[in-house]
């Protein structure tokens, strides 16, 4: 292609982008936008198997039929612009900047439009937001979670401190406006962090959690805990990570990093018994609460690194059919890993949101007597660079 035909094709894709996302350039939570999606599909797919190109071939990348809107958990962060007015939306990458964001592509439309309510009410109850230089005022995020197939909506309030103003009033009014809202909770974050939400939490309305269902198992969903922000990609990569297993109702099968267990419990009718390890204690009463609102009794949930889990389970001479693991993007810990070398389970599935870092992980488990048998990829975040991989691999 000549230099002015590229040029031109790049004029048309950023036309094109300011027409679907005004804060495209700025905002930096799709990186993706200037493609579509089957070209976006084939990207990642090609990513991935450059990545996993040592260890074996990645099959196929499974993706959304509508991939807009996906996103059931939104986070957004208030403050004010330069004239002084309310502004909520994200930090802008690698920065504390906020770039305002009334409608994004990405997130639950009933999300997005609680957030704008809540913006709008903050005047009329004299609340204050949070401002970071000088750590004065009230206000600092706001996190709503969706359940998709339920349609509960909970609002997560989380304020400097655990005073809200009118607190009653203020919930009647954002319920006149919303009346889906199942409910909302105070969360207090009082330090100067960049984490979201505190230690302390306050029920306002309703019962402080929610409910979703997914792979035929329904799930409690607090506002701490893990849940996968795409339900619906979720319910495709967990059919994967347990056909993969080919579980026959004999085997021990152990979650590690389990979070509110939903694999595990997806696995746990084809299984003999399922361990469930999670190091959120909030992440893990939501697992136990699951597997009993589920009748699920060949399950138990530890709380505990999955790491030191393991390497006692080892000790102790402990024995494991199945690994199941989903470990954050900073992959598994070494002392996970060495302990499977002594766990010796006949098959991984390995499911990761980082394919640098399972790379990585695959050469430690390659190197120790296991092969890559099989690995999709998984689009949980269209528009995004991030890929979704499921692995599995047996010795």
């Amino acid at each position: 292609m000549k230099k002015e035909e590229k040029k031109v094709e790049k004029r048309v894709e950023k036309k094109k982008e300011a027409v679907l996302c005004p804060v495209y350039q700025k905002c930096g939570g799709c990186q993706l936008l200037h493609m579509d999606y089957a070209r976006q599909l084939k990207w990642k797919r090609d990513q991935a198997g450059k990545l996993l190109e040592p260890y074996g071939k990645v099959e196929e990348i499974i993706g959304m039929e509508d991939p807009l809107h996906y996103r059931c958990k939104v986070h957004a962060v208030f403050g004010r612009d330069r004239k002084g007015n309310i502004i909520s939306g994200i930090y802008q990458t690698g920065t504390h900047r906020i770039v305002p964001v009334e409608n994004c592509l990405l997130e639950n439309t009933k999300a997005d439009a609680i957030i704008g309510t809540i913006r709008g009410l903050l005047k009329s109850f004299k609340i204050k937001v949070y401002d970071e230089d000088t750590n004065y005022g009230l206000l600092r995020h706001v996190l709503i979670r969706t359940g998709y197939a339920t349609g509960q909506i909970m609002v997560v309030l989380v304020l400097r401190s655990p005073i809200l103003p009118s607190k009653n009033n203020f919930v009647k009014a954002l319920l006149k406006e919303h009346p889906e809202i199942s409910t909302v909770v105070i969360n207090v974050n009082d330090r100067k962090t960049s984490m979201v939400l505190g230690d302390r939490q306050q029920v306002i309305y309703g019962s402080g959690y929610i409910e979703d269902e997914l792979c035929g198992m329904r799930f409690k969903v607090s506002p701490k805990a893990f849940y996968q922000v795409n339900p619906v990609q979720a319910g495709k990569l967990y059919k994967k990570a347990i056909t993969y297993a080919g579980l026959t109702g004999k085997e021990c099968v152990l979650d590690a990093y389990c979070g509110t267990g939903t694999i595990g419990m997806i696995a746990a009718p084809h299984a003999k018994q399922v361990i469930g390890v999670e190091l959120n204690r909030e992440a893990v009463k939501d697992a136990i609460a699951g597997a009993k609102k589920n009748q699920l009794s060949n399950i138990r949930f530890y709380q505990a690194d999955a790491g030191d889990f393991a390497v006692d389970m080892a000790r102790e001479g402990g024995k494991v059919d199945v690994v199941l693991m989903d470990p954050p993007r900073s992959g598994s810990s070494e002392k996970f890993l060495e302990a499977l070398r002594t766990l010796r389970p006949k098959k991984i599935v390995y499911v990761s949101c980082n394919a640098e870092t399972l790379a990585r992980d695959l050469k430690f488990l390659c190197n120790n007597g296991y092969q890559l048998k099989k690995a999709a990829a998984v689009d949980m975040f269209p528009y995004t660079d991030d890929i979704e991989m499921v692995c599995f691999l047996a010795n």
